[in-house]
């Protein structure tokens, strides 16, 4: 007997939504990137392009999001034929996205090995005792560190050799084995394979049930993140010279806000923090009840997450400012973002503690469990989708299953590469072209002017209202239609008219073909919103006009009436 389609699955309880939603928007931008950005783009006055762009761009795209999953109940693809048959392309795109973000599993792998790492006395990335070390490292205790540059190189003055710090040296060599540019691929890190192995096996598990095993997965890995920043914050505040590195942080540079550069940087951090443009948030919405209030939820979780940012940025720059105090350097010589930060930066200020391998630990658990709720927050969108486009397929038992099975291990032996000893420098490109704030950007524009023009914004408040009973205020409207496109718009032309150099470490300079490819997967993730759209105009029949109305307004199984954006009458 053929086996029975599954029902679509729905969150049980609304505390799973809100806990899943929250682990997934809080991730390693809040941690590692905004306090940098902060201290790098006048301070505390960082906070007012922020602010506004997380009012203006961040938290009506995703309302906007979790209202069209909640509303057509359908995934980040199937839902855009109820919206905008057209723009089904964005779809397409959401889910490129979603595939370079699987990026960050690497990180998960990186901090396994540093949690690992962490149990032994004394720290390995302290000493210069290690296996790795060259004749260059110095340790944590030398007084010669103290003219190091982050921990990274330094002259010694005296005899003019080039030294570089034992966690510097730990990070490259250690746990990288880095090569010497992209081109020099190495050998495969066994230890770091392992790690890479532990974390899609983590991520599978915590969905490979949908919702049902999300939903109680969340309640550890979204909650467990909060007490171990509230006991690093602790720990920070009561360090000597703490109270420096907040000042460092927060102090404000008024003459910041008239730099384009700050304003562009504010957007890319609110997208790319919030996790807009990855179709995560639309297939989270889509296993709501209809009913659900979508309005206060997106405020209270966007709230959540700006906050979460900020202080985070105490907790680090405490730690920090510990490190300059210790070693007698100026604060913004160990200031760094990414990875540095992460992984050099901060393993060397707990190295300075009293119990360095408490504080490591606390440390590394919380940058694994904000990792693993991205990641696996990511591939349920992706399972949305393949599920939505093959429900005859994939709503059968166990379907769901054997096709996780399949997708990450394909997607685990893919990054094998960035195992290797110039995975670091495939990561980085990857992270800086597949995974940029541009390509949120294009598509945060394209679903605003589906909702706000095609589907009508005063169509989708009717449905909020009709749904939930409460109406979104007006400045969502505005802003779905006006605001949140001009916005993203400018900032997405600027950032392609002040295109910076890709460096890495140590100054590394990436060759052309790395560039152009590059671009190509920053492109790739847009280009299938025109490609669609054209390809749906050419294979409908009619004259042009008859086939942009026939896909311009939404699928007819929605009773409502839209305006003809030629200048006609409705003609659902």
């Amino acid at each position: 007997m053929e086996n029975k389609l599954e029902k679509r699955e729905q969150w049980r309880k609304k505390r799973e939504y809100m806990l899943a939603v929250a682990g997934c928007m809080v991730g390693y931008g809040n941690v590692w990137r905004f306090p940098y950005l902060c201290y790098k783009n006048g301070g505390g006055v960082f906070l007012l392009p922020y602010c506004f762009f997380a009012i203006m761009c961040g938290l009506p795209v995703f309302l906007l999001e979790t209202v069209i999953g909640q509303y057509t109940q359908e995934g980040p693809i199937a839902c855009w034929p109820k919206i905008c048959p057209l723009a089904k392309g964005i779809g397409f795109s959401t889910l490129l996205i979603g595939l370079y973000n699987r990026l960050y599993s690497m990180i998960l792998a990186w901090s396994i090995l540093y949690l690992i790492y962490s149990f032994r006395d004394p720290l390995p990335w302290a000493t210069c005792d290690n296996s790795w070390n060259t004749d260059r490292c110095v340790d944590l205790s030398s007084a010669n560190l103290s003219a190091s540059y982050g921990g990274n190189l330094a002259i010694n003055m005296t005899s003019g050799n080039i030294t570089k710090s034992s966690v510097s040296e730990f990070w490259e060599r250690g746990v990288l084995s880095m090569s010497a540019g992209i081109e020099e691929v190495g050998s495969v890190k066994w230890e770091l394979l392992l790690c890479l192995l532990a974390s899609w096996m983590a991520c599978y598990f915590c969905i490979w049930k949908g919702v049902r095993s999300t939903g109680k997965v969340v309640y550890f890995t979204a909650v467990f993140p909060y007490v171990m920043l509230a006991i690093l914050l602790v720990r920070g505040l009561t360090l000597p010279g703490a109270w420096q590195g907040v000042v460092f942080y927060l102090y404000p540079d008024i003459s910041r806000l008239a730099d384009s550069q700050v304003w562009m940087e504010a957007c890319a951090q609110v997208l790319f923090s919030y996790g807009i443009g990855t179709g995560t948030y639309i297939a989270f919405g889509s296993y709501n009840k209809v009913k659900n209030n979508c309005c206060r939820d997106s405020l209270w979780l966007c709230a959540i997450n700006s906050c979460t940012s900020f202080v985070a940025g105490f907790a680090v720059f405490s730690s920090l400012g510990f490190m300059s105090y210790k070693q007698g350097i100026p604060i913004d010589m160990v200031v760094e973002s990414g990875p540095g930060l992460a992984f050099i930066a901060f393993p060397q200020a707990v190295a300075l503690m009293p119990f360095p391998q408490m504080w490591a630990v606390c440390f590394f658990l919380m940058i694994i469990l904000l990792g693993l709720d991205t990641v696996f927050a990511g591939l349920e969108a992706i399972t949305a989708c393949v599920t939505d486009l093959f429900p005859e397929q994939m709503r059968r038992p166990w379907r769901r299953e054997i096709f996780l099975i399949f997708f990450c291990s394909f997607v685990f032996i893919i990054q094998i590469t960035l195992t290797t000893g110039g995975g670091v420098y495939q990561f980085q490109l990857i992270d800086y072209f597949g995974c940029s704030g541009a390509c949120m950007m294009f598509v945060s524009i394209i679903q605003c002017v589906a909702v706000g023009w095609a589907f009508g914004a005063d169509r989708m408040c009717d449905a909020v209202e009709d749904k939930t009973g409460q109406r979104p205020w007006l400045l969502f409207k505005l802003c779905w239609r006006y605001f949140t496109p001009l916005f993203c718009a400018v900032c997405f032309i600027c950032l392609f008219l002040d295109n910076q150099t890709l460096t890495s470490q140590g100054g590394y300079v990436y060759p052309d073909w790395a560039y152009r490819l590059g671009w190509a997967m920053a492109l790739s993730s847009a280009f299938p919103i025109p490609i669609y759209a054209v390809i749906r105009l050419c294979l409908t029949e009619g004259t042009f006009r008859q086939r942009l109305l026939a896909l311009w307004y939404p699928a007819p199984d929605l009773e409502c009436h839209t305006t003809d954006p030629l200048g006609d009458q409705p003609e659902l």
